[in-house]
């Protein structure tokens, strides 16, 4: 075999265990209910696919774009942020589109961290924050992130026991997969804490529009002098029903944004130019459909959340995200969730991603993402409780 250094240092991708296995149970003809991967099931809004598809049309759009993206759209997100968050941003210095968000945080891991670097990431995790970095050769160094623990405390505690001091740290709220969300103030300490100890703070703001019960998450950028310390990523995959168009966005400190767009002019022309402008589109037109996307969440997560508390598997409801993070009752936690995940796979017919895969702290857990309507939900459940 031959030696491929990058891929030496990835482990076995465990949320891929799971996805083989359902396929496999697919070909064979078995019916899988499918919580795993956080893919929208939902249509994009009729309106976007419409520009896109005029877009299309045009021939002056099928050349080469620009690697940060077209100016309109950098202007549709300064402006998406000026109305839903109060923050000014300037198109030229402060936004950059990207290919998704997952790409983002990856060339940005590539832009500012290498070998002798150290990130500060938290875990469980969603599994770019803490690749992206190993992939650019830099080290990551684990923060814990659990309700019942003090974040700043572990945060602290991460950086006297790392040498060289962390240049970096990566947050994510509303948080993948734990669904744990916070509030201004926290924010406030996150800059004052990266001020403290000249880090860099990237904050991944995928699912800011998927929140409930009256919650509303606030942009990192709302504080004053987040933008001195960091950028913050949003994609429109979740917000707009989006996830295969692939775009994303970060918007923020202009040295930053600055790094990102350098690295990724050499390695990409941007996203086709009719994507550009259907994102233009989305951003600038009414929000209707992101509520409606919103509700549909809504509905789904207390559907699954009353029906798994009907048969005795305790959860709470999220206030945001399209996941539900549910701790594996206790006769069973001694399996392990990835194991647990292959028992509902092969009894119950249900694929759900195993906490492991997310990273330390998340293995007496498993992640549903609601990806299936009430109907399916309520059969996932009943072969579940055969199980039980």
């Amino acid at each position: 075999m031959r030696e491929f250094p990058r891929i030496r240092h990835l482990p076995p991708y465990v949320l891929g265990i799971i996805n083989e296995l359902k396929s496999e149970a697919r070909r064979r003809g078995e019916d899988i209910i499918d919580f795993g991967l956080g893919n929208p099931d939902m249509p994009t809004p009729k309106h976007i696919v419409d520009k896109l598809i005029e877009a299309a049309q045009k021939e002056s759009n099928h050349r080469y774009s620009l690697s940060r993206g077209i100016y309109k759209l950098r202007l549709a997100i300064t402006d998406w942020y000026k109305r839903n968050h109060d923050v000014d941003l300037d198109p030229n210095s402060e936004a950059i589109a990207t290919i998704g968000s997952k790409e983002g945080i990856a060339h940005l891991a590539l832009a500012i961290a290498g070998p002798g670097d150290s990130v500060l990431v938290p875990t469980p995790t969603y599994p770019i924050h803490t690749y992206a970095f190993i992939l650019a050769n830099a080290d990551v160094v684990h923060v814990p992130l659990s309700p019942n623990a003090d974040f700043f405390a572990a945060l602290l505690d991460a950086i006297k026991r790392s040498q060289p001091r962390p240049k970096a740290m990566v947050i994510n709220f509303p948080h993948n997969p734990t669904t744990q969300v916070v509030d201004i103030n926290f924010f406030e300490k996150v800059v004052d804490f990266a001020d403290e100890h000249d880090l860099i703070v990237i904050h991944d703001f995928a699912y800011g529009d998927i929140v409930f019960d009256g919650y509303r998450a606030p942009s990192f950028l709302q504080v004053r002098g987040a933008k001195k310390v960091g950028i913050e990523f949003f994609s429109l995959s979740k917000s707009y029903n989006m996830p295969g168009w692939r775009v994303g966005f970060a918007v923020g400190n202009s040295e930053i944004i600055h790094v990102l767009a350098r690295i990724k002019s050499y390695q990409d022309y941007g996203m086709f130019q009719p994507i550009q402008i259907a994102a233009t589109v989305a951003l600038n037109g009414s929000r209707d459909c992101v509520e409606k996307i919103r509700d549909t969440y809504q509905h789904r997560r207390n559907v699954l959340c009353e029906s798994l508390n009907r048969i005795g598997w305790k959860v709470t409801p999220p206030q945001a995200t399209m996941m539900v993070w549910a701790e594996i009752p206790d006769r069973f936690k001694k399996m392990g969730s990835l194991e647990f995940c292959k028992l509902l796979l092969e009894q119950a017919k249900v694929a759900v991603a195993p906490g492991i895969g997310f990273g330390d702290g998340g293995d007496h857990f498993v992640r549903f993402a609601l990806v299936e309507n009430e109907h399916r939900i309520r059969q996932a459940v009943r072969g579940i409780q055969e199980i039980f």
